[in-house]
């Protein structure tokens, strides 16, 4: 049992010197008690004269003690921590950055024999008399095989350690003195006086409400430093007040606010309790702060969203397999049309999952390259099996840098971009839900009875899942994609006569005087609408499938409008016959939607085309590449 302790650290900790890197012994851990938040870790120390039990573990160190690395009798050397002082003038140590010199087997038991460290005493415990302590602090550098004296009391602040670990200095309040600088993990409501030094990584737009009690806004900011995160609201006249001043990315100084329980269920911030800016409160700019780190992700694996609860808030992050266009959506409450925008996201998992952008992010968002999304604060939906939704309060990274990025990245470019993956968010999806995404071929969706809503389970699915659903399913629909071959059109009944009204396509009867009647619009009208419904064959290498083209599908298939169709059937009826022949044996990629309908009491499986288009060559190439890859290392 060897090693050389900081004597006289703590004492010189508590006194509020500045100590370089001292080097201490872990007594004990002892895990507290944090609600739903990440947990804390309480540490008992020596420095081989006293002991403390007034260190706090901060979270990000967490994996110290969960992987046994951090355990009693370990010698450590704390290269940065912070002081803060409670309300009834007790100090806590918060731990920011620990190197293990020596693990607990290493050691073996405590190293001389400590006294526990009394804050009320005023001084600190002398070093032994044999070690007289010199006027200049002697710093620690991690050697722990000398077996000189014991590192000496601490006097004399040290500039290296201001360097290395103290907070940037706070600002100067209206009487002159200096406010100290507190962490995020020590706020809780019951400090009046504060101040943190905080970067704000999400900044919200200014939102109204309206309702019985009255009218008013409010914004949100996300503020992170070096020992946790926190969220902050501010309502009508602080955020008129604070909205233009604070920047997204910018560091400031926050001093008073109000803390209360955070409610978990519209944030995904890791912290029990929440900030809301009063009449009191001070936001100040910080220029030397460049050590703080940007926003704190806590990623979840997109395999595990298949078990998330729905309505939980995740972080996740993914390659953009695949995006889709903005479409235009109106929000009933509001009346209110907004931007939408769904992206299908591919980790190391091989699964994949939907998320949907909204607003400026859907209309600004560019997939092209197939970046690196981090979402932090997207909810769980159980629509289409499990997706994602952006949040206001969420924060959407493009091409972040951090190892997690970098990481996928390179395993994207070398093996991912050639995988099948398997969406989750097309079980029981709708039409965009995972669009092109769900790829089969049409023996795949046969032999899994898509459509007919007792999929089939397979390779330890689900079970409880599709019990539990199975009535619900049967009367859903399913959708995939396919690449396939037309082979056979139908050109009987084709086409028919429909309600020239924009937002009618039913069939019109003919009243043999010139005009048409509507029963849907109970009216009639002087001419109508050729509308188009295709009956087409499509084969693939093992099976065949009738499906139906409606209008947009059977255009694109046929090369013509449906208006210059009725006309040449009326008047050339070879040059009509020439189109469908010219149609035959062309292959699309289809998007299909199957269910099962009854008729007559006679229930059969019906596929509708819901597009319809060019094989995408490169990308059907992957794929099959993808396929003969996994099916030889099953061989």
């Amino acid at each position: 049992m060897s090693g050389r302790l900081s004597e006289g650290a703590i004492a010189a900790i508590m006194q509020g010197e500045e100590v370089a890197k001292p080097v201490l012994q872990v007594i004990n851990t002892r895990a507290i008690a944090t609600g739903t938040g990440p947990p804390r870790y309480r540490v008992l120390m020596s420095d081989g004269v006293n002991t403390l039990s007034s260190f706090m573990l901060a979270t990000q160190l967490n994996s110290l003690v969960e992987q046994e690395r951090l355990s009693a009798w370990c010698i450590c050397q704390v290269n940065r921590f912070i002081v803060n002082s409670l309300k009834d003038g007790r100090r806590v140590v918060i731990l920011m950055d620990v190197n293990v010199l020596q693990t607990a087997d290493q050691v073996g038991g405590p190293i001389g024999n400590p006294q526990p460290y009394n804050e009320g005493q005023g001084q600190r415990s002398a070093a032994p008399a044999g070690n007289p302590a010199p006027s200049k602090p002697q710093q620690q550098n991690g050697n722990l095989s000398g077996a000189g004296p014991a590192a000496p009391k601490y006097h004399a602040p040290s500039n290296q350690f201001g360097k290395a670990s103290a907070v940037p200095s706070a600002p100067k309040t209206p009487g002159g003195s200096q406010a100290k600088v507190v962490p995020i993990a020590s706020l809780n409501p019951y400090q009046s006086k504060w101040t943190i030094c905080a970067r704000v990584t999400q900044k919200g737009q200014i939102r109204t409400w309206s309702n019985s009690r009255g009218e008013g806004k409010l914004f949100s900011i996300e503020l992170v430093d070096e020992s946790g995160e926190i969220r902050a609201t501010a309502f009508n006249d602080q955020a008129d007040k604070f909205f233009p001043l604070i920047e997204l990315n910018k560091v400031y100084y926050f001093t008073k606010g109000n803390l209360k329980t955070a409610n978990k269920q519209y944030t995904a911030v890791k912290n029990d309790y929440e900030i809301t800016f009063t009449n009191e409160t001070s936001v100040v700019p910080c220029d030397d702060a460049q050590h703080l780190p940007s926003v704190q992700f806590d990623f979840v694996s997109i395999s595990e969203l298949e078990n998330t609860p729905k309505d939980s808030i995740v972080d996740v992050i993914g390659i953009c397999k695949s995006y889709e266009d903005v479409t235009k959506i109106t929000v009933k409450a509001s009346n209110r049309e907004v931007s939408k925008r769904n992206v299908h996201l591919m980790d190391t998992s091989g699964k994949l999952v939907t998320a949907t952008l909204w607003g400026n992010e859907a209309e600004q968002f560019d997939g092209s390259r197939q970046p690196v999304i981090a979402i932090k604060g997207a909810r769980v939906s159980d629509f289409g099996g499990r997706s994602l939704s952006v949040l206001s309060s969420s924060t959407v990274v493009i091409n972040p840098d951090s190892p997690e990025a970098f990481k996928l990245r390179g395993w994207f470019d070398s093996e991912g971009q050639l995988l099948e993956c398997a969406s989750i968010s097309d079980v029981r999806g709708g039409p965009g839900a995972g669009a092109n995404t769900n790829w089969k071929t049409l023996f795949e969706a046969k032999s899994e009875n898509l459509g007919q809503g007792d999929k089939l389970i397979q390779n330890g699915e689900n079970i409880e899942y599709f019990e539990a659903n199975v009535a619900h399913s049967l009367s859903q629909a399913d959708y995939f994609s396919c690449v396939g071959t037309i082979v056979h059109l139908r050109k009987e009944n084709c086409m028919y006569q429909a309600c020239p009204s924009q937002d009618c396509n039913k069939k019109v009867i003919d009243q043999q005087n010139g005009l048409y009647r509507c029963e849907k619009c109970d009216r009639e009208f002087p001419n109508f609408k050729y509308r188009l419904m295709l009956l087409v064959t499509i084969a693939d290498c093992l099976e065949y499938q009738w499906v139906t083209c409606f209008q947009d599908s059977a255009e694109f298939i046929l090369g013509q409008s449906a208006a210059f169709l009725g006309e040449l059937k009326e008047k050339n009826e070879q040059a009509f016959e020439e189109v469908f022949q010219n149609a035959n044996f062309n292959t699309y990629e289809f998007r299909i939607r199957v269910k099962l309908e009854t008729y007559n009491d006679e229930s059969r499986i019906k596929a509708t085309a819901m597009d319809v288009k060019p094989v995408n060559y490169r990308e059907y190439s992957k794929r099959l590449i993808a396929n003969i890859r996994r099916n030889a290392q099953l061989g």
